[in-house]
C-alpha cells in the first residue's frame, strides 16, 4: 500500500485544564484534592478539563461554579501563563487570573475536595501539586509560558 493510499491516522490530542487564581488581599485560594486518585492530600487551584466546543474562559467560569459555587463571567478571567505539561499524558495547561466574582466561596465538591481555604503567597503549604506550585511562581515572576516534566 503506497502512502498516497493508506488509511490517515489517528490525529494526536492533548487534553487541556482551566487552573484558577482566585487571589485578595495577598492570599491564594487553594483546596486539598480528596478521593480523586490523583494527587489526593495535595493541595491545589480550583481547576478542571475543558470540555468539547468549550472557550478556556467559559471552561474556567463553569469550573469555578462547580467547585466553589460561586459565579465568575469570561470578562473576569485573564489568561496569566500556559504551561505544555508530561505527566501521565502530555497536556497543557491554562492558569488564569480571576478578577471578580459574585457570591461567597465555599466548598462545593466535599466528595473531591476536604479542605478550601486561603493561604499567603508567601507561606504555601508544602503539600502543593509541584507543576501548580510552578505555575504559580511563573505567574508571579511574570513567566507567561513554560514546559514542566520534561
Amino acid at each position: 500500500m503506497s502512502l498516497l493510499t493508506a488509511p490517515p491516522a489517528e490525529r494526536f490530542k492533548l487534553r487541556s485544564a482551566i487552573h484558577l487564581f482566585f487571589i485578595r488581599d495577598g492570599e491564594i485560594l487553594l483546596l486539598r484534592r480528596f478521593n480523586t486518585g490523583y494527587e489526593d492530600g495535595n493541595y491545589s487551584v480550583p481547576a478542571g478539563h475543558l470540555e468539547a466546543n468549550e472557550e478556556v474562559r467559559e471552561a474556567g467560569a463553569r469550573e469555578a461554579l462547580e467547585e466553589t459555587g460561586v459565579h465568575v463571567t469570561s470578562q473576569d478571567i485573564q489568561i496569566v501563563g500556559v504551561m505544555h505539561r508530561r505527566s501521565d499524558q502530555e497536556r497543557i495547561d491554562w492558569f488564569a487570573l480571576v478578577h471578580d466574582w459574585q457570591g461567597d466561596i465555599y466548598n462545593a465538591e466535599p466528595n473531591k475536595c476536604d479542605d478550601l481555604s486561603w493561604y499567603d503567597l508567601d507561606a504555601l503549604p508544602d503539600n502543593m501539586v509541584p507543576y501548580v506550585r510552578h505555575a504559580l511562581h511563573n505567574y508571579q515572576s511574570g513567566i507567561p509560558f513554560d514546559s514542566f516534566g520534561w
